[in-house]
């Protein structure tokens, strides 16, 4: 990929960095209030007949906040392969990923073909 073409990568991956953090924050707020309310309540609130679980709700909250926390590394390892001039280029085949791939996925480290199980 032609260097003049990074800073709108760049700008993507800061923007899509913005939003995770966002995001991250707001599961550990969710996981607190969760944490806090657990506090409140029996330890047995699985046969609870009002509503969903703390515990369904305790994993669902979890799972959001890792995921986020994921994709977050993600970008940290996509700005570094930019700072070493090797973003875009497959990790496993060294093809050039296309432009629409990093448009729509900008962390994307492997091409369509190696990305595919």
């Amino acid at each position: 990929m032609e260097r003049g073409r990074y800073g709108e990568f760049a700008t993507l991956l800061a923007q899509r960095r913005i939003e995770l953090e966002a995001a991250l924050a707001a599961g550990d707020r969710r996981v607190e209030a969760i944490r806090s309310a657990r506090s409140d309540t029996p330890a047995d609130d699985e046969h609870d007949p009002e509503g969903s679980t703390l515990s369904g709700e305790w994993s669902a909250a979890i799972g959001l906040r890792d995921a986020a926390g994921q994709e977050l590394a993600q970008i940290a390892l996509a700005e570094a392969r930019l700072d070493g001039g090797t973003y875009g280029v497959c990790e496993i085949c060294g093809s050039e990923i296309p432009l629409e791939r990093l448009r729509a996925r900008p962390a994307a480290a492997r091409c369509v073909r190696c990305a595919s199980p």
